[in-house]
């Protein structure tokens, strides 16, 4: 489970500039939330992104967190 993250980590020192490596640490960091949470990181990311292009509005943008996300798609499978 370590394997991966020790690799990405290597792999961060050529994002090219610190900026980019800020931006590679937030989207590792998503994406190991989403597996924490169980949710797919690319499903989650591209439907967040569209989300986020169509307007969703930035005083809701808590819904827009793994952990919230996991539970709203449990509730549509419920309904």
């Amino acid at each position: 489970a370590i394997r991966p993250l020790a690799l990405t980590r290597k792999n961060a020192l050529f994002a090219g500039s610190d900026g980019g490596g800020q931006h590679w640490a937030v989207i590792a960091s998503l994406v190991e939330t989403c597996k924490l949470n169980g949710v797919e990181p690319h499903a989650y990311l591209s439907d967040v992104l569209t989300r986020i292009a169509e307007g969703h509005p930035n005083r809701r943008l808590d819904e827009l967190l793994p952990w919230a996300y996991a539970s709203a798609q449990d509730l549509k499978a419920v309904a």
